[in-house]
């Protein structure tokens, strides 16, 4: 950093550390995890602030005005164009200031801090049965902030229109650090706030002025379409627009765009931060159709789709999406979406999802069934979901692509006249040929907006060249056609040179002197829209994450990452989008209890990156505070799973631990907790003594100052009957079909009755459960603990133990998820070249997958189980790894077999996750997170009468001490209502 900004950020620092109520930080770590967004370009910020209000906001713009320190506003930071990174004090907005101020029913309007997601909203609102308009696929973790900023729309655009028609008001701070709101005004009133003095004066008389020397400009020069996020939105200023969303909302009964009086909040929407920052929003709600159907409509190619689309408009529709068959297939190697591509018969290039909505349903099923013979109709809420499911990922599917040659955002949402979409995706197409390149295209059929990633590398200088040479192509292909070089994403470093050509040098000069009435002395986020006055205008090709200058140092790890190459790749599938930002599903706990971008994929994933490339000392990736980034990593696989690019930080973790121990040494606890079957193993030779003094408060003070476990907590009890020696007692049909029962360290020495309980389950069934004497551990807790050596060691023994049976045909049964799945995931990364490991694989399930699915002669195990009938309804808390890796639909299959009713608990992580709980640092972190949803659940489930069930041994462990609620694992509820017990 020069020492020039050094000396400011020193004064900065002084001067508002006694005054802020949020945290301010210049360390390198933050500093890099805040220097991406979604998008090619990096920069690295001069800090990061985290205001938690107004005056924050005020003090912070107050002192970087004295100092001549740019801001720059940040929400989810997912821009894909690059306008929330710069070489700027970084203002995160999302960590506190996510409060929802209100919502009236009556008004149908919502007033919203700019933090606030969209999703989280949604869900708020949805209680009145509204919601906000505008739905980018990114809702579950796009800001209020950051959606204004970019003029957000979404997949119902030619209904709800954009965000910059959904903002009724914004309370700002302007670049002087004064605080306003902008609001819908009469022309007098506007008038008399122009006569006065002040900045905000300045800019009434400003654009009061450009609304009459500009708006000829606007009428003749602007896109001819209305799905713009290009330039400035002076059109809410003049009034003008050259054609309106074909399906407006509300019958037309607004006019568009609604511009009656003087409202400078819409001019807001599309300033990507430049001209103020929003401390507070009063938006426009919609009422939900309670009615909707879609219509999956299968194409030959893209360009036949885009063709077929504007007679689909006349229909009348809520929605009109592109899916490639590219999304399709990358869907169907991902776990979580593989089980949703319910709605996709045969192999079609492309499908059209034609939605129809409305309050009737009888009209809505006939415009529906009007397509109905040309495709297939979704008339089911499940099916429903399924398919949006798979469409809102599809930016991330494109994107999880191994190699360096990649999907690069830069044409990414081009919006053309509809009418002019198939012609635009010809002549587009033939670009890329020409390029010797290609593309897929998605998302936005029904507003002339389809996204667009050309396969690129970036990495050396041919690929940078032939980025710019297909941005100059199609922004002359564009500016032909009148359109948008952005539809929804917005300019940022990636656009912004092109809106010179796009809207030529009146409405340039126009966009100047609005941004020189809001911020004179260009303070916020300069260089964005509009050139820097100091610096040389944004290019597309410039300040580069992955450039030809970009390389890592090698690494030497245990695991093979057979998909990704090695683990710099493993780490660089991580491009920012800010899937793991959610606020739901099990992805990121330890996010969704902090809020903080550290412990997020994305900021784990950024901190490596920089050191494996040097942005970082030398010695940072195996530094302590590489450590600190890593440690509250939970390793629940949700990313594996949830992740579009399916980053596995939970194994990336799990190598770094070990490079980062080979230089600082294995701690006595890591010891303890990952050589658990040892340690289990001693321990039961003499449970009584250990389970009693394993309850004394003295004994849990003396490990907690000794091995760092919380005090709070008990260890499970161990049993001194281990599971195989009580095995032999059981009787068995020697007859049956075979089947191994993979035997866990916790069902071994800790609840042997549980292993007893699944043998009786097969044996009912019709099945013979054996043994095998030299299986051990599966070497999940090494694994764990970075102990991959140990680890690889027992995978190996496992498989010499396992293999002869796997390739018979028996099948490998397990009880624990997290140890059986284990053989599924990590051993194939121990032994990528060893067909045992496959072959074991192949045969390794979990009991619920095993007794639910069809085995030899086609019949289903639990087909042959007969149960007590029970009227106790049953509460499900699912094992992570196991939502994560296999979903949790066989569980929930297997417990209702018993005619028991049986939900869910939308819950993630239960935040004990192993040993992580176990840790005094950890242990109030760990119950923040089941306080999220879990225990909250559980509480209101018993209170009702329900019975809960757990198979994860941690899981049980985490609800007895945070709600003194004894779960039961499924196989201990089915073998407890069990008749034919043998």
């Amino acid at each position: 950093m020069a020492l020039r900004n050094l000396n400011k950020l020193t004064a900065l620092e002084h001067r508002l550390r006694g005054r802020l109520k949020g945290d301010l930080r210049f360390d390198p770590y933050t500093r890099v995890m805040y220097s991406t967004d979604g998008s090619n370009h990096q920069i690295e910020p001069l800090g990061v602030a985290f205001p938690r209000h107004a005056d924050d906001l005020s003090a912070i713009l107050e002192v970087c005005q004295e100092l001549g320190i740019s801001v720059l506003p940040r929400g989810a930071g997912t821009s894909l164009a690059g306008q929330t990174v710069g070489e700027a004090l970084v203002l995160d907005l999302a960590r506190h200031m996510n409060i929802i101020h209100s919502i009236d029913p009556e008004t149908e309007t919502a007033e919203l801090g700019p933090g606030v997601v969209c999703a989280g909203l949604n869900q708020a609102a949805s209680a009145h049965q509204l919601i906000y308009g505008p739905d980018p696929a990114s809702a579950d973790r796009a800001t209020f902030g950051g959606m204004i900023a970019n003029n957000a729309t979404g997949a119902h655009s030619i209904q709800y229109g954009m965000s910059a028609d959904h903002v009724l008001s914004a309370d700002v701070v302007l670049s002087d650090a004064t605080q306003t709101r902008f609001e819908q005004l009469t022309e007098e009133r506007a008038g008399w706030l122009a006569d006065q003095s002040g900045l905000e004066a300045q800019i009434y008389r400003e654009l009061l002025s450009l609304r009459s020397d500009y708006a000829e400009a606007v009428r003749r020069d602007w896109p001819r379409t209305w799905r713009r996020a290009s330039g400035y939105s002076l059109n809410y200023l003049t009034g003008y627009s050259p054609n309106a969303p074909p399906a407006w909302y509300r019958n037309g009964e607004r006019k568009y765009p609604d511009v009656s009086g003087v409202n400078l909040a819409p001019i807001l929407a599309g300033s990507e931060g430049t001209l103020a920052i929003i401390h507070r929003a009063r938006v426009q709600l919609v009422r939900v159709p309670p009615v909707k159907m879609l219509v999956v409509l299968p194409f030959a190619s893209v360009a036949d789709a885009c063709d077929a689309t504007p007679g689909l408009l006349e229909l009348s529709p809520s929605a009109v999406e592109l899916i490639p068959r590219a999304i399709l297939e990358r869907a169907a190697s991902i776990p979580a979406y593989a089980r949703r591509l319910t709605f996709v018969e045969g192999q079609p290039e492309a499908l059209l999802v034609v939605e129809f909505s409305g309050e009737d349903e009888q009209q809505v099923r006939a415009a529906a069934e009007s397509l109905n013979g040309r495709g297939r109709l979704l008339d089911s809420l499940p099916a429903q979901d399924d398919l949006w499911a798979v469409r809102k990922v599809g930016l991330g599917l494109l994107m999880s692509v191994p190699g360096e040659v990649k999907p690069i955002t830069f044409i990414e949402d081009v919006a053309v006249p509809v009418e002019l979409l198939g012609s635009y995706v010809r002549q587009v197409e033939t670009i890329l040929r020409d390029h010797d390149t290609f593309g897929e295209w998605y998302a936005h059929a029904s507003a002339g907006c389809l996204h667009l990633r050309p396969m690129v590398n970036l990495r050396n200088a041919d690929g940078v060249r032939r980025m710019r040479s297909i941005a100059d192509a199609v922004a002359d292909v564009v500016i032909s056609m009148r359109g948008s070089f952005s539809g929804e994403h917005g300019d940022g470093l990636s656009h912004s040179e092109f809106n010179a050509q796009l809207f030529g040098p009146e409405l340039m000069e126009a966009f100047a002197r609005v941004k020189a009435a809001f911020d004179p002395t260009d303070l916020l986020n300069p260089g964005k829209i509009i050139p820097s006055r100091e610096a040389a205008p944004a290019r597309v090709d410039e300040s580069l994450r992955f450039g030809p200058a970009y390389s890592t140092i090698p690494v030497s790890t245990v695991f093979a990452y057979r998909r990704e190459g090695d683990f710099a790749h493993a780490i660089e599938d991580c491009v920012g989008i800010g899937s793991c930002r959610k606020e739901d599903g099990v992805m990121c706990p330890s996010y969704q209890a902090t809020r903080e971008e550290m412990h997020l994929t994305r900021g784990r994933a950024n901190a490596l990156r920089a050191a494996l490339s040097g942005h970082l000392p030398p010695d940072a990736l195996t530094s302590k505070r590489m450590f600190e980034v890593l440690d509250l990593c939970l390793e629940c696989k949700g990313c594996k799973a949830e992740c579009p690019t399916g980053v596995d930080m939970a194994r990336i973790k799990a190598d770094f631990l070990y490079l980062y121990q080979q230089q600082h040494g294995v701690s006595l606890r890591s010891r303890f907790f990952g050589n658990l079957d040892r340690v289990s193993a001693l321990a039961a030779r003499t449970a009584g003594i250990v389970n009693f003094l394993n309850r004394q408060a003295p004994l849990r003070w003396l490990l907690e100052k000794t091995l760092g476990l919380a005090r709070q907590r008990t260890l499970p009890v161990f049993s001194g009957a281990g599971f195989r020696q009580g095995f032999s007692t059981i009787p068995a049909d020697p007859a049956s079909p075979q089947v191994v029962l993979f035997v866990d360290t916790y069902t071994q020495s800790n609840t042997p009755q549980l292993g007893e309980a699944a043998a009786r389950l097969l044996r009912a069934a019709g099945y013979r459960p054996t043994l095998v004497a030299r299986q051990v551990c599966c070497g999940r807790p090494m694994i764990s603990k970075g102990l991959l050596n140990r680890a690889r060691a027992l995978a190996e023994r496992n498989l010499d133990a396992l293999a002869p049976y796997a390739r018979a045909g028996v099948s490998i049964i397990g009880l624990e998820p997290s140890c059986l799945l284990t053989l599924r995931d990590e051993y194939l990364e121990f032994f990528p070249e060893d067909p045992r490991a496959e072959q074991v694989a192949s045969q390794a399930h979990l009991i619920e997958e095993f007794l639910t699915s069809e085995q030899k002669g086609g019949v289903r195990p639990i087909d042959g189980l007969r149960f007590k009938e029970s009227g106790e309804p049953v509460l499900l808390h699912a094992h992570c790894h196991a939502k994560s890796l296999i979903g949790s639909s066989a569980t929930l299959e297997m417990l209702r077999a018993t005619g028991a009713q049986v939900e869910e608990i939308p819950s993630g992580c239960c935040g004990m996750a192993g040993s992580f709980g176990y840790e005094a640092e950890h242990y109030e972190l760990s119950m923040q997170i089941a306080e999220l949803k879990l225990l909250p659940a559980v509480r209101e489930g018993v209170a009702v009468g329900s019975r809960i069930a757990a198979h994860g041994v941690s899981c049980r462990a985490q609800i007895w001490d945070g709600a003194e609620v004894r779960a039961r694992h499924p196989v201990e509820v089915l073998a407890e209502r069990l008749l034919n017990a043998v």
